[in-house]
């Protein structure tokens, strides 16, 4: 299997040069990271040419970096069966970045970059009808972000003297836990090693 995929990885460095910023085969699996103005027509050649014929969608997801400048991975996985072959695609984007929608090539994109919008504030340009698909719609936020709290920020509960749904700041009912990652076994006379407190 990988020299096949050694023979893609050569097509689509020929064909695809302008697009194409770097590929790695591990485990027998192709990723390839693409420029986000080459998107469109690298799909597109995925999909139409004879050596590739990747013509079915599995999945468009996303991956948060904060600490990058480009902070956004934007993850496609793409399957060929015709000559029985996956690959991955990824693209970085900044956070306000527009990633430019592959619904023209693949309708199936649709719900997957609508997940990819409302869990992590992705725009995709010329979507035709991007809105949140998971959250209620006065939302705030994205929960998959790494700088969403794990609480979220308001709290939902039904209220039956009003008859109906209200939106509360979230009041926990306990203190959160302080974790200082100490041993269970602090106190005892003998300390494993590695069990030991650091010192702070």
């Amino acid at each position: 299997m990988s020299e096949a995929l050694k023979d893609l990885v050569a097509v689509l460095e020929a064909k695809q040069s302008d697009a194409v910023v770097s590929s790695e085969i591990a485990f027998d699996e192709l990723t390839v990271v693409i420029t986000n103005a080459g998107l469109l027509d690298f799909v597109d050649f995925l999909k139409s040419n004879s050596a590739c014929q990747f013509t079915s969608l599995i999945d468009v997801t996303a991956v948060d970096y904060p600490g990058r400048e480009k902070r956004f991975e934007v993850v496609y996985h793409f399957l060929s069966m015709v000559v029985n072959q996956r690959i991955r695609v990824k693209v970085c984007v900044e956070e306000d970045e527009l990633v430019e929608s592959i619904t023209s090539l693949h309708p199936s994109a649709n719900w997957f970059e609508r997940e990819a919008f409302d869990m992590y504030g992705i725009l995709f340009a010329n979507h035709p009808d991007l809105r949140r698909l998971l959250t209620d719609y006065g939302f705030e936020g994205h929960p998959l972000r790494k700088d969403f709290p794990t609480t979220g920020y308001v709290e939902m509960r039904y209220d039956e003297t009003e008859k109906r749904c209200i939106y509360e700041p979230v009041k926990l009912t306990q203190e959160y836990r302080q974790f200082d990652f100490m041993s269970p076994w602090e106190g005892a006379e003998y300390i494993l090693p590695g069990d030991e407190k650091k010192d702070a």
